[in-house]
């Protein structure tokens, strides 16, 4: 029989986050740093796009309106992270990407770690999560994820 792993989640080091926004990514951002999230929908047709484009996926337009969104989803995919890539996240493992669905949102993702002291045994595909802004640095932040 194999052993599985069971732990609590932990979070990647603050000091290996680093974020290059651009002309189509900095609203996300600040917003992000206001602790609020915000989703860019196409003027022209309503489709929304996350993460945010340069151009909608559905019409080729490039205007949007950024629409606030609660925050709430289900967890679409994951994985469980137990052997630290580098040195500097040796201390943080296991941690627990999670790609997560936004309800009211054409199916829009986003993409964030599990949130310290969840079960890896719990984490599933389906879960109800919520956001939880992660202050990285002064003026950044990055979502990560809370059951529900």
């Amino acid at each position: 029989m194999a052993t599985v792993n069971v732990a609590t989640t932990k979070l990647p080091a603050d000091t290996i986050i680093g974020l290059t926004p651009d002309v189509w990514t900095q609203p996300f951002w600040d917003a992000a740093a206001q602790h609020r999230l915000v989703i860019p929908k196409c003027t022209a047709c309503g489709a929304f796009r996350l993460p945010p484009s340069a151009f909608c996926w559905k019409c080729r337009a490039q205007d949007v309106e950024w629409v606030e969104h609660d925050g709430r989803g289900q967890v679409y995919a994951f994985t469980v992270i137990w052997h630290p890539l580098l040195p500097d996240v040796a201390d943080t493992v296991p941690y627990a990407p999670c790609v997560v669905e936004l309800p009211n949102t054409n199916s829009c993702r986003l993409v964030g770690a599990m949130v310290e002291g969840v079960s890896t045994d719990d984490v599933r595909i389906g879960m109800d999560v919520e956001l939880v802004w992660r202050d990285v640095s002064e003026g950044t932040s990055v979502p990560t994820w809370r059951p529900v």
